[in-house]
């Protein structure tokens, strides 16, 4: 189905008064469809929806500054295989939300079973050959590595209770 843009009619503008038309440019030479032309309104309004809101307390909405520490490894391969625990790798990006609100939920997670497993963060952005590798298709995915070999998978954003006892309950599955 064609649809052909002319100048040489007129179809009936939203605002008549204030309105554009397409420029040559738009137009088509395809004559067996109707001839008719578009017109815009040349200045729009903005409009504000509000939706009723429950009353805010008057203290500033901050979230928690976090302190990565940061390590450098000659390849992903030899931090996995080195480890003496099992780790925990979070593959997410920067501009993913879910992601955002996981940052302070793997922290604690990481706090309380620092005798159990190692949390590493890898932006697939950074590192798409890695992601590409172990098929990172959403986001975030956390894989569970032990001796360098991935064990436990799954996705998307988990409370902290919930990603501990997922954590747990695979640390006590027997390979």
């Amino acid at each position: 189905m064609a649809i052909s843009v002319s100048a040489s009619s007129a179809i009936s503008s939203l605002s008549s008064e204030r309105s554009t038309r397409l420029p040559p440019s738009f137009t088509s030479a395809s004559s067996s469809a109707k001839q008719s032309s578009l017109q815009f309104p040349s200045r729009t309004h903005l409009l504000r929806i509000s939706t009723p809101r429950a009353p805010t307390s008057t203290r500033p909405r901050f979230l928690p500054q976090v302190q990565a520490k940061k390590q450098t490894f000659n390849s992903f391969d030899d931090l996995l295989v080195n480890s003496e625990k099992p780790v925990l790798v979070d593959f997410y990006a920067t501009w993913c939300g879910p992601c955002q609100f996981m940052v302070p939920i793997l922290n604690e997670v990481s706090t309380r079973l620092k005798d159990k497993i190692q949390v590493v963060k890898i932006d697939t952005e950074k590192y798409p050959s890695i992601a590409d590798k172990y098929r990172i298709e959403a986001l975030p995915t956390f894989i569970m590595f032990k001796d360098g070999k991935p064990y436990d998978r799954f996705e998307g954003a988990l409370n902290v209770n919930q990603l501990i006892e997922r954590i747990e309950a695979g640390l006590k599955v027997e390979q």
